[in-house]
């Protein structure tokens, strides 16, 4: 392979990185900011906080950094993907809102649950078949159940035509 070639897919490589990848194990409060921008939240934990980067209500990665005292990175990871998101859907029943947060993060879209009551919260993810995950939220604060459901920005109209029926 000619080394101009090789020298280019280095550099998209390196483009396709996500700023996340340069942080390791006691970076800093600002090392954090200067890669992922302001934290869109933050959480109290027993040694420290939780700082949550998501990438807002259309986006589909949320970073939540573990920081110790005094202020040090401990970890660092993106929670919305199948993997996380599955392993809350398992405990989810009961699971007070501000574990949710503390967990996923702020939801990407939040709407009445209807005749139910309470609060429906949705947070997009990578995926390939174009779901959502949406959690529904009690009038007590605590998780009823949650669901893999089709995202709505999917939804079109399968009848181009235009004929009448």
């Amino acid at each position: 392979m000619p080394l101009s070639v090789a020298a280019g897919l280095v550099a998209v490589l390196q483009g396709c990185a996500s700023p996340a990848s340069t942080l390791t194990a006691g970076a800093t409060r600002a090392d954090l900011q200067r890669a992922l921008g302001t934290p869109t939240g933050a959480y109290a934990l027993p040694a420290g906080e939780r700082l949550e980067f998501a990438s807002g209500p259309y986006g589909r990665t949320t970073w939540m950094a573990d920081v110790d005292t005094s202020g040090k990175l401990v970890q660092l990871r993106q929670v919305l993907d199948e993997r996380h998101l599955q392993a809350v859907q398992a405990r989810l029943a009961g699971m007070p809102r501000d574990e949710l947060l503390r967990t996923l993060g702020r939801p990407g879209e939040v709407r009445g649950g209807g005749w139910q009551g309470g609060q429906v919260w949705s947070w997009r993810y990578e995926t390939h078949w174009c779901l959502w995950f949406q959690v529904s939220i009690g009038d007590d604060g605590r998780a009823r159940d949650g669901a893999f459901l089709p995202d709505p920005l999917c939804d079109h109209d399968d009848d181009r035509s235009g004929a009448a029926s």
